[in-house]
């Protein structure tokens, strides 16, 4: 199994992959529509694009997936992902989760983030220098921060059916206002620092 670089065992009914972080070489794996309810790809080093979407995944691990450029992860049972170390991640799909944390603080180079239909109160992209586009409505979010000093490099977003996001956090109001109002609830306001927020 040392030298397996591609796997494709989507829709195999398969509900236990352990032995999986033994394929060192392994590039791309896709396990989608199965019945796995944990993955670990810890010590899958050289994997970068991985498909665990439709499964009843409540763990998985991914903290030394550090060549991981692609994750779909959507329509799982996940509360919780971290992806500290995770420099290459670019996309990440983790919608349609019971998510009540999501920290991408070590995700520095993702453009796209697919975040929507969880239970995430808040979540910072203040890190994420390189985000262009990102969808995260359908949450419970109090708290967005979207100050990463390139607001302008936005292409898409959505953030609407938050309906307790009174302040989104951004580089420039005037400008986030100008392209993106109506892509927020009517009762959501950006805004450039807690002053600004508490003054609501």
């Amino acid at each position: 199994i040392s030298s397996v670089t591609q796997l494709g065992v989507n829709d195999k009914n398969i509900s236990d992959l352990t032995g999986i972080e033994d394929f060192t070489a392994l590039t791309y794996l896709d396990c989608r529509d199965n019945q796995l309810t944990s993955l670990d790809v810890s010590g899958a080093t050289a994997l970068t694009y991985l498909y665990c979407t439709n499964n009843q995944l409540t763990s998985l691990d991914v903290s030394d997936a550090t060549a991981l450029i692609t994750l779909y992860c959507d329509f799982n049972q996940l509360t919780s992902l971290d992806f500290n170390g995770a420099n290459a991640l670019t996309t990440l799909f983790c919608g349609y989760n019971p998510l009540t944390s999501l920290d991408l603080s070590g995700a520095t180079a993702l453009t796209l983030l697919s975040c929507e239909d969880n239970q995430l109160t808040s979540l910072d992209l203040s890190n994420n220098t390189a985000l262009n586009a990102f969808f995260c409505y359908r949450n419970q979010l109090t708290s967005l921060d979207l100050r990463s000093g390139n607001n302008e490099a936005l292409t898409k977003i959505s953030a609407q059916e938050n309906p307790n996001l009174t302040c989104i956090y951004v580089d420039d109001a005037d400008y986030m206002n100008a392209n993106w109002a109506g892509y927020i609830d009517p009762a959501s306001t950006f805004v450039e620092n807690e002053a600004e927020c508490e003054a609501l």
